[in-house]
């Protein structure tokens, strides 16, 4: 896909509005170290350094719609618990997405608690129930749903077999939709999919597809194309997108050949969670007026870049067209990022045991004065975030006629450094809103600063961060050549 293409596409779907309705969770990490065996049984004994939650199940769904500029409307289901509580809470704090939680008293919230060491799953632990969410707040879901739909532009069913999605209410869901002549993607589970008769798309994975179809588990082409027409002939789908893990994806529809994409991912992490990335972008795609065969392209490019990432993740747009032109382009350019993906790539380190270091500044002609500065913040730590000044940023504080390179330029050339894991360009004059988001364990900023002159120190040594004073390489000043070039004039 050309990137010209690639980028009028993603362009559109930043109008999107989709309704997103299914099983809400909670995704719980618990991080630590093994160094011994418990002396009760034949475990290990995880020494717990920190814990994060996120956003599961429909909720990572709603996550991959809104990191791609596009925003949603969300109805879920929880309990009277602390669990439902926290998820109201993070869904609260997410600028694109519009909650209706309905809380349901006696139910217990979903919880999936994942423990990790040195990069490893040790164990999984879930708190849940599978029981219809009963009657009253069923219809409160469809009553929501009605509501909403004038508003939206595609309806996505993001089933965890959870209770949400009874096959009474996912028929009204789909009926509601298909009035409005809204399309209905389904993220599906189990083997019965009767439910979802009348949907536009449905995403299952191979071993679901399978089930459902009552056909051989076969990871062929052919296996994949006679699934899918089994299920649009059984269960009276428009279209079949089955997921194959490590070979890629097929569109199966009745009008066309099926079309079966490779898998592109570079390196493979972490397939949980990409189900919900293809559901996202299909029903984007759908709501946006696209193809069905590029949004079968799209959900698949998605598809390889979020299985390179560590746990439930998402893909922002600067994923997809970096991985579309992973060939062609420069590796510098995967570096700069917005801050949303800085964030989600710190989560990533941290989930690797990695100490991540920051420093900052304007950057405007490199000289080696920067390198020495930089090197020495590497050293110090295993990844290291540089802030970089924007334009009217680095303006503000230098006066006139700086910087003399654009923003977009230094960024590059500090991202073609080796010792330069991620750039991200701020507009503020401090990078202080940069820290807050990034937490980072080393905060790094030349030895012609003091301690109590570092922008975000306090904040960082609050929670246990330290602050590193690199020394200077003399003789280098970026307003010095400014001015000898200005002299020579």
């Amino acid at each position: 896909m050309p990137s010209n293409a690639l980028t009028d596409q993603l362009s559109r779907l930043k109008s999107v509005r989709v309704l997103c309705i299914g099983d809400l969770m909670l995704d719980c990490y618990v991080y630590g170290d093994v160094s011994r065996v418990s002396p009760e049984a034949p475990i290990p004994v995880l020494k717990v350094a920190r814990r994060s939650a996120m956003l599961g199940g429909a909720g990572n769904v709603a996550r991959n719609i809104t990191a791609l500029g596009a925003s949603v409307m969300f109805i879920a289901v929880v309990g009277d618990d602390s669990a439902g509580r926290d998820l109201a809470a993070m869904l609260g704090a997410e600028p694109a997405v519009a909650p209706s939680l309905l809380v349901e008293a006696g139910r217990p919230s979903t919880i999936k608690t994942r423990y990790i060491a040195n990069a490893q799953q040790l164990l999984r632990a879930d708190s849940e129930t599978e029981r219809p969410i009963n009657d009253q707040s069923a219809a409160e879901v469809v009553r929501l749903a009605a509501g909403a739909m004038a508003s939206c532009d595609a309806m996505l069913l993001s089933d965890y077999a959870k209770g949400v999605l009874a096959p009474d209410t996912v028929a009204r869901l789909i009926a509601i939709a298909k009035d409005a002549g809204k399309p209905v993607v389904i993220d599906p589970k189990g083997g019965d999919f009767a439910r979802f008769r009348g949907a536009t798309a449905i995403t299952p994975n191979r071993r679901e597809a399978a089930a459902a179809s009552g056909l051989p588990d076969d990871p062929s082409d052919g296996a994949a194309a006679a699934m899918g027409a089994a299920l649009i002939e059984r269960f009276g789908v428009e279209a079949a997108v089955i997921t194959r893990g490590d070979r890629g994806m097929s569109l199966i529809t009745p009008e066309a050949e099926p079309q079966h994409l490779p898998a592109d991912a570079r390196e493979v992490y972490d397939v949980s969670g990409a189900g919900d990335t293809v559901a996202a972008l299909f029903a984007l795609s759908l709501g946006a007026g696209l193809a069905i065969s590029d949004a079968a392209k799209l959900a698949n490019l998605a598809a390889s870049v979020v299985v390179g990432k560590v746990g439930t993740a998402v893909v922002y747009e600067g994923d997809l067209l970096r991985a579309d032109q992973a060939d062609a382009g420069s590796p510098a350019e995967a570096k700069v990022m917005a801050l949303s993906g800085i964030v989600d790539a710190v989560e990533r380190w941290r989930r690797d045991s990695l100490r991540i270091g920051f420093t900052n500044g304007c950057f405007d002609l490199l000289h080696p004065g920067h390198i020495a500065l930089l090197e020495q913040a590497r050293g110090a730590c295993d990844r290291l975030i540089v802030g970089l000044n924007s334009d009217t940023s680095t303006s503000r504080l230098k006066g006139d006629g700086r910087p003399i390179q654009p923003e977009q330029a230094r960024a590059h050339v500090l991202a073609s450094l080796a010792c330069v894991d991620a750039v991200v360009i701020f507009e503020e004059d401090t990078p202080l809103a940069v820290i807050e988001a990034t937490r980072p364990d080393l905060l790094i900023k030349g030895a012609d600063y003091s301690r109590d002159q570092v922008v975000g120190g306090d904040f960082v040594e609050s929670y246990g961060g330290s602050i590193l004073l690199a020394a200077i390489a003399d003789g280098y000043s970026t307003t010095g050549t400014v001015e000898k070039l200005r002299q020579k004039k």
